[in-house]
């Protein structure tokens, strides 16, 4: 027969807490918060006044989770900005605090990612076609997030 894992209830001061240690540990989005006090068996006025009073704490700050979520995908993952905005309003982050992570992009630094990824893929591309090759290197580089009009500046600079 199998048992059913019976999840822990909390109160919400106890909520509270736990909420403040997972939002110490990594940025949170709001949503992501409070899919997590619902876990925790709370009542929506709960969860609510909690997330609330994180905020007031400065422990859940969507523009601060904006602008380390922009930081890590354009630093370390190469995206471009359509990607990272895409994935941003898919976590349910507002507009304006998209547009305030988008400024931790440094532009010189974006276009030498989006160079060094099409070198890269330029390497490795096997096509011989010309016109197939610059279509196979655009549709990577436009896949990864880059404006089409700076992957066609980055290939004519390339000449490929």
């Amino acid at each position: 027969m199998e048992r059913q894992k019976k999840q822990k209830t909390y109160t919400p001061k106890e909520a509270l807490i736990k909420a403040a240690a997972y939002c110490a540990y990594q940025e949170r989005t709001q949503q992501e918060v409070r899919t997590k006090l619902y876990t925790y068996g709370l009542e929506p006025d709960d969860v609510e006044e909690i997330i609330v009073r994180l905020g007031q704490e400065k422990m859940l700050d969507e523009e601060r989770y904006a602008q380390a979520y922009v930081r890590g995908k354009y630093g370390l993952k190469k995206w471009g900005r359509r990607k990272i905005t895409q994935g941003l309003k898919a976590k349910g982050i507002s507009d304006y605090c998209i547009k305030q992570g988008l400024k931790e992009i440094d532009y010189d630094v974006y276009e030498e990612n989006l160079k060094q990824l099409l070198e890269k893929k330029n390497a490795t591309e096997k096509e011989k076609n010309p016109f197939a090759r610059r279509q196979k290197l655009t549709y990577y580089l436009v896949s990864k997030g880059y404006e089409n009009d700076l992957v066609q500046d980055a290939i004519k600079s390339l000449g490929v």
